[in-house]
């Protein structure tokens, strides 16, 4: 496994732990993930019950006091959960695509699978749990509303992303006139491409699910760009 699962010492999660004192610590931890899995589970439940900070400390089981030892507020705790889902995201197609030996099949990967998640809000085969669309909605008000916080959070999806592409640049199989400070541009730009296609159709209602056709067809735009059409599709 890359360093793309460590905990960055950056993280709203970090700095929630940070505030206890030192010989606290793995108290602070264990209190600190009782509040995310309690955000999650609440963000993930069909029930419909508020997401209030109030009801994230009932089903924590933890007073108000310890939250805000640890959390300024509900925006913090979303910008720690954010980051986790993020984290778990680029550890899980990390996974996948390091199981590929073909690089383009590896971008490929990457691309479909990350617009499955981002339409259905699950991975594929793995243990971890991520957020509903309630964060996905919240990532798209981050990005606009607080682009420095965004960029941080995305920095794990970014590096992996731009890792295979500079392998898949080295082995040829893509256009190899990128630098890094160039490659880490076009991987947010892939990103950016990925999320909003999501995102809109959601909005448009076309397709309830992270539809693999879907996913394709974004991924051949990508490779191809509209100059890969067919002379009579023109």
């Amino acid at each position: 496994m890359s360093d793309l699962a460590a905990e960055r010492t950056d993280s709203w999660r970090s700095r929630a732990v940070s505030r206890s004192a030192e010989p606290a610590r793995a108290a602070a931890e264990e209190r600190v993930q009782r509040f995310l899995d309690a955000a999650l589970e609440l963000l993930n439940s069909p029930s419909g019950e508020d997401f209030t900070v109030q009801n994230v400390c009932d089903r924590a089981g933890m007073s108000l006091r310890k939250f805000y030892v640890h959390f300024a507020g509900k925006h913090e705790l979303m910008l720690a959960l954010f980051e986790e889902s993020i984290r778990t995201t680029a550890a899980h197609l990390e996974r996948l695509v390091d199981d590929l030996d073909d690089p383009v099949a590896r971008i490929r990967t990457f691309t479909t699978e990350y617009y499955r998640m981002c339409r259905s809000g699950d991975p594929r085969d793995t243990e971890h749990r991520l957020p509903s669309r309630s964060v996905g909605n919240f990532a798209h008000q981050l990005l606009y509303d607080h682009p420095e916080e965004a960029s941080q959070a995305f920095t794990p999806l970014v590096a992996l992303l731009q890792r295979i592409m500079r392998e898949a640049a080295a082995a040829g199989a893509i256009r190899s006139d990128l630098d890094d400070a160039q490659l880490a541009e076009v991987a947010g730009i892939v990103l950016q491409a990925i999320m909003f296609n999501a995102f809109a159709t959601t909005i448009t209602g076309t397709s309830s699910d992270g539809s693999p056709e879907r996913g394709s067809l974004l991924w051949e735009l990508l490779l191809g760009g509209l100059q890969g059409a067919p002379e009579g599709a023109r």
